[in-house]
């Protein structure tokens, strides 16, 4: 069963290609969601043992409305890495 935990934000690596679909005003509306009542949706990561961080799966706009609070960390779920 996958639960939720607190992710260190300097941790979670987001690749590349994610970054690009960042929209900041999507940003400050879910920072400004956070303010008034808290982080309701976790993020998704995998686990990335061998740089000792995290992979971003899902959340890049909750990630960032994070950092832009200034949280140190952030709930999220470790999902396993998808099988090749």
């Amino acid at each position: 069963m996958l639960r939720e935990q607190k992710f260190p934000v300097e941790k979670i690596y987001v690749p590349t290609a994610r970054r690009k679909t960042l929209d900041p005003a999507k940003v400050k509306e879910i920072a400004d969601h956070w303010l008034a009542n808290g982080q309701t949706s976790a993020i998704m990561v995998r686990e990335d043992a061998e740089r000792d961080r995290f992979v971003l799966v899902e959340g890049y706009h909750r990630l960032e409305a994070a950092k832009l609070l200034g949280e140190t960390q952030i709930k999220g779920i470790l999902v396993q890495a998808r099988l090749r």
